[in-house]
């Protein structure tokens, strides 16, 4: 569940409460400072390189149009696949996609096989989730970096029950009127993630159905405890926890990340939206209604009270942190690291600092929300895991303000630091990191068209922020790095520590893509002038960067794609030299799904994505498909294309038919 800038395929009839923060200072419009950055880096195509092109003549010419076919390939080396919808997956001339895992598949051993018309929620907590988001992967045994065995870490984010249950269509939209309590605890168990043992041998990879490891991890059935400077407030107590320090799952798990010592970061995305109840006069509704909480976007607070705002007043509270699983004991007790902050987490990718400590990027996915780091008090201890198991539980959360001048600071979101004082409603820490957006909106951070996935390059020391949309910013209120209102389209911000230095203070920063269709000079878009027909895409989401620095990109559009006529897909963008900016489509999804993931073996062998929500998102706009999808009747089958088999959320892994690196 993205919140697709009013396209997700759940919860967009519940968006317009979620407001521009009112405490938000917007920073100063900086179009001409983005219009100057423009103009004086690589000349870029589209309607926004139009200044560019003017001062500069014929540049442009001898830039793009003289590019030999061999030049315009820089490092991403194959047949380019073609925009466009349809009812399956596709991938690059050389590249074979297989599936993995499927929604439904047994990942516990002694798990049932799926059977869809008789689903229990005894059998869904032992079989792989749903919606399938980010992936993660680690070698067997820990430090090999093996290649071609290794346990496979996923988010199962959300479910859609209208192709999830016979008979009920879409509920949110009628007031539930046909979830029943074993509904709803089947779709919690489909929550969570799971954690697999995958071996290759030969061409093809498979689960070990019997792997020591396996895990399933889920919203109702897994103990938490809940670490850091916000366990034990009494904000985060509830009538069966007088603690404040153990809860009851994870929900709405976006991206994440794998730390250096081998632990799977679970990120809480849009956790408002599985809570009922009335807010007005709730004692914490400031917080609340800062948050969009409560969404309304399930039926659980009818059958499980503690998703009742009302009845369970501090549940909501207890989610929207970074959960720390470590993989290699599938019987410990997840982590919620609640100095990293609580806020619409989307992704929790981890650098080693020159120094030692650990740099943690995230984005709040929301429009007007802000970027965020943490960095570890403690140094990384590459010669003892157990010394790293809770370093992330004291460090400083930080939020970026972008400056006119191609700047960045980050601000430290610290109890009594500047307005972060009692005056202002923070009597703690703990206050601080539960209304980490209050905070940040104090602090004069600076409102981002959706940040997501935030991806550190350990070959460059660079981080690519994916910005994803934001159609609610108006033209007066455009700043550099988001450069456009309204922006249905996104954009890539590139920043730059300084010395490599991820705990500096000031980082610089530019814009690397500006996504959309670069041959509609209303959109504004900007690529490489050598970026062909099918190379240019809409709403970056996820990203990866590969063993050899290259930069992969996914998108999100949800309904969106009606726009710009594909659907989503993957494509490798250059960040580098002369090519910097040119961007070339490799897979493309099947109807109504969004690409999630992707995930390297080490070797750059095999490429793991996570194919989430087929058949769903924007299906109407689909030519001889003007409904939405159901259970009986979606847009596709995908994968298993048997009649009476719904689509089914998968796990797709790449190969190189010759067996080399992908995409070369």
């Amino acid at each position: 569940m993205k919140n697709n800038d009013g396209f997700a395929s759940k919860g967009a009839a519940f968006e317009a409460s979620e407001d521009i923060p009112t405490n938000t200072n917007l920073t100063k419009t900086f179009a001409k400072v983005a219009a100057r950055r423009y103009g004086r880096r690589d000349v870029m195509r589209g309607a926004l390189g139009l200044a560019a092109t003017t001062a500069l003549g014929s540049t442009l010419g001898a830039l793009g149009g003289a590019k030999t076919a061999e030049a315009a390939e820089g490092r991403y080396v194959w047949t380019e696949i073609e925009h466009g919808v349809d009812e399956t997956h596709h991938v690059a001339e050389g590249h074979s996609a297989e599936v993995l895992i499927r929604w439904g598949d047994p990942v516990v051993p002694g798990a049932p096989e799926f059977d869809p018309a008789n689903q229990t929620a005894e059998a869904q907590a032992q079989q792989f989730g749903y919606n399938n988001d980010y992936l993660g992967y680690v070698g067997l045994p820990f430090g090999s970096d093996n290649p071609d065995h290794g346990l496979l870490c996923v988010n199962h984010e959300y479910t859609s029950e209208e192709v999830m249950f016979p008979g009920i269509g879409r509920q949110d939209r009628k007031g539930f009127p046909d979830m029943t309590e074993d509904l709803v605890n089947i779709e919690m168990a489909a929550h969570g993630g799971s954690v697999i043992e995958v071996k290759r041998e030969g061409d093809r990879w498979s689960i070990v159905a019997d792997g020591q490891y396996n895990r399933r991890i889920t919203a109702n059935g897994t103990y938490m405890e809940l670490t850091g400077p916000a366990a034990g407030s009494d904000r985060l107590k509830t009538s069966v926890d007088q603690s404040g320090t153990r809860c009851i799952g994870t929900i709405n798990n976006c991206a994440g990340g794998i730390t250096p010592w081998g632990t799977y970061l679970m990120a809480e995305e849009n956790f408002h939206g599985y809570f009922g109840g009335v807010v007005d006069g709730h004692p914490e509704e400031r917080n609340y209604k800062r948050y969009g909480v409560p969404g309304g976007w399930y039926a659980w607070s009818k059958f499980h009270k503690r998703f009742d705002i009302n009845a369970e007043p501090n549940e909501a509270n207890r989610f929207g942190w970074v959960v720390e699983v470590d993989i290699f004991d599938p019987t410990s007790t997840p982590k919620k690291r609640t100095a990293m902050g609580r806020f619409k987490h989307e992704g929790a990718e981890s650098i080693i600092n020159s120094d030692g400590r650990v740099v943690v990027y995230m984005g709040d996915d929301q429009r007007f929300d802000y970027l965020y780091k943490f960095v570890s008090e403690r140094r990384y201890n590459p010669d003892n895991r157990e010394a790293n198991m809770d370093i992330l539980d004291s460090g400083t959360l930080f939020v970026a303000r972008f400056n006119e001048d191609g700047t960045a600071d980050w601000l430290p979101l610290i109890h009594g630091h500047g307005p972060l004082t009692p005056e202002n409603g923070f009597d703690s820490q703990a206050d601080v990191v539960i209304e980490a957006r209050t905070a940040a909106d104090l602090l004069g951070a600076t409102p981002m068209d959706r940040p997501e996935d935030v991806e550190p390059s350990a070959t460059t020391n660079k981080v690519y922020v994916m910005l994803t949309n934001n159609s609610r910013r108006k033209a007066d209120a455009v700043d550099g790095p988001n450069p456009r209102g309204p922006n249905n389209f996104g954009q890539v911000v590139e920043m730059t520590p300084p010395n490599g230095d991820h705990d500096a203070l000031r980082y610089t920063w530019d814009l690397l893509v500006v996504a959309g269709n670069p041959n509609d000079p209303e959109v504004g878009a900007k690529y490489h002038p050598a970026t062909s027909e099918n190379g240019w895409f809409g709403s970056p989401d996820n990203c990866a960067v590969d063993p050899n620095g290259r930069l992969w990109i996914s998108t999100d559009q949800g309904s969106n794609w009606a726009k710009t006529g594909t659907a989503d897909g993957l494509w490798g963008v250059e960040t580098e030299g002369d090519m910097r900016g040119y961007s070339k489509m490799f897979f493309r999804t099947p109807i109504g799904a969004e690409l999630c993931g992707p995930k390297f073996t080490p070797d750059t062998t095999s490429l793991f994505l996570a194919i989430q929500h087929p058949a769903t998102d924007g299906t109407k706009a689909y030519p001889g498909f003007e409904r939405d999808s159901t259970f009986e009747d979606p847009a596709t089958r995908w994968p298993d294309f048997t009649e009476g088999m719904p689509p089914r959320p998968s796990v797709v892994v790449i190969r190189k038919d010759d067996g080399g690196e992908i995409g070369t």
